[in-house]
């Protein structure tokens, strides 16, 4: 079953190429006419990363029909489900078998220069997707599915700025000592462990890139060993893969 489920080495360097060179391309469209910033979350800067999941599960047994994305390989949409505070929720990839929700993931990104925002914005959306599809399990939104597997991947840049010490606003109440001088890169990998710890996710990967060395061998990071991809891809492939 190891054998089986065995992840290649910089599993994703062909995804974090396609997610500069998509970003490259959609910023010179952008000068010509809408904007930069809505060509980025419009595009499909994180194919790659859905492309190389899907190929992963269905290599490893999971049938082609169980799986639900938006990706150039595997465009299937349908990709809704139901939520308790909201009527639905769009997730990244599903994988839906014999009528029950085996797994939701989510991928994100974040690229300079406003990480600050930018970083509030995506813990929120992480935090509300997970409280409100755990609350609508537990109102049976599902059926009679067995618990899903949740899922986190967000790729940084790898910059001064997101490596740069950030000081914590402290206007009235001290913040945690792990938030104290952390830069963006810290915060991140702080969220995304806590995610886990809390059991909003079952797990999270957190990935970071320098947009110069796209085209090299090894063009990624992985800054902790728990939050690697490596655990991130075995841990989902042990809940999708048929026994």
């Amino acid at each position: 079953m190891t054998e089986r489920l065995a992840i290649p080495p910089f599993f994703f360097s062909e995804a974090v190429r396609h997610y500069w060179d998509t970003r490259e391309r959609q910023g010179i469209n952008a000068q010509a006419g809408a904007g930069e910033g809505r060509n980025v979350r419009g595009g499909r800067h994180l194919d790659g990363f859905l492309a190389s999941i899907v190929t992963l599960m269905i290599d490893r047994g999971v049938s082609p029909d169980d799986v639900f994305t938006n990706c150039e390989l595997h465009r299937t949409g349908r990709l809704d489900l139901p939520g308790y505070y909201r009527p639905t929720k769009e997730w990244d990839l599903l994988v839906v078998r014999d009528g029950h929700l085996i797994t939701a993931v989510e991928l994100k990104a974040q690229a300079g220069p406003s990480f600050g925002n930018n970083f509030n914005n995506r813990t929120e959306e992480a935090m509300g997707s997970a409280l409100d599809i755990w609350t609508a399990y537990r109102e049976g939104a599902f059926s009679a599915s067995p618990q899903p597997w949740l899922g986190y991947l967000i790729l940084l840049e790898d910059c001064p700025q997101s490596m740069a010490p950030v000081q914590a606003r402290e206007s009235h109440f001290r913040v945690f000592p792990e938030f104290q001088g952390a830069s963006y890169a810290r915060r991140y990998e702080i969220f995304c462990r806590k995610l886990v710890l809390e059991r909003q996710y079952n797990a999270a990967c957190f990935l970071m890139s320098n947009r110069e060395r796209r085209n090299e061998a090894v063009n990624y990071l992985e800054p902790a060993e728990d939050l690697g991809s490596q655990r991130f891809l075995l841990d989902l492939l042990k809940h999708v893969v048929p026994a």
